[in-house]
């Protein structure tokens, strides 16, 4: 029976495999490496990546994104950050009760001063008066249909406005992967919508939070 690997399997192997490859060539060098020569490092090392096709071709688009990034900034793309942080989250993400988790994160920003609205169901576009205040909404309807037993069952599309590394903290805690933001698809004016994914199974990136 062929297993296939998940997106985020692909991603977490080929950011330990970075991260592995760094560690030891550096401990074969005289000097300490510069940021900007372990940039440069891994760069090159994904581009042999890349060409020799090691890893799955589900993380291949990354891979050609990062490589982008690294030619064009150099240091400043901060590559070993970003593996470092990839691993933080991936082997960090629960599989179950994410239903709980939600909850749990929910709380949290509560606590931490945010609106968080989920009584409302929402089939239109609608504006929130929160005067700044930052917010979370989730429909009414998605949270009772798309959870059952403790589980995600199907996405759950939260609509925030606020300050994203903090959200990306927040669900960091809690072991939950949220997708990139889309401003296009957001119901809430001046909203961006990230999604909650069941068994938190994404098929790109999810959002990653600065010093965890």
């Amino acid at each position: 029976m062929t297993i296939t690997e998940t997106y985020n399997e692909a991603l977490l192997a080929l950011a330990i495999a970075g991260i592995n490859d760094l560690t030891m060539s550096n401990s074969q060098q005289k000097g300490q490496r510069t940021a900007a020569q372990e940039s440069h490092f891994l760069c090159n090392w994904m581009v042999e990546s890349l060409k020799k096709k090691r890893f799955s071709k589900l993380v291949a688009d990354d891979l050609t994104q990062w490589i982008r990034l690294a030619r064009s900034q150099g240091a400043g793309a901060q590559l070993k950050v970003l593996l470092e942080n990839i691993v933080n989250h991936y082997q960090n993400a629960k599989t179950q009760q994410l239903s709980q988790a939600l909850e749990d994160m929910l709380a949290e920003l509560t606590q931490q001063d945010w609106l968080v609205v989920t009584d409302t169901p929402i089939t239109t576009k609608l504006k929130l008066d929160a005067d700044g205040q930052s917010s979370v909404v989730i429909c009414q309807t998605q949270l009772t249909q798309h959870r059952h037993e403790g589980e995600i069952i199907k996405p759950v599309a939260l609509y925030v406005r606020g300050d994203e590394n903090l959200l990306a903290k927040a669900a960091y805690h809690h072991g939950l992967l949220l997708s990139q933001a889309n401003k296009k698809t957001s119901l809430i004016k001046h909203h961006k919508t990230y999604l909650l994914m069941p068994n938190n199974q994404h098929n790109a990136l999810c959002l990653l939070a600065n010093n965890n």
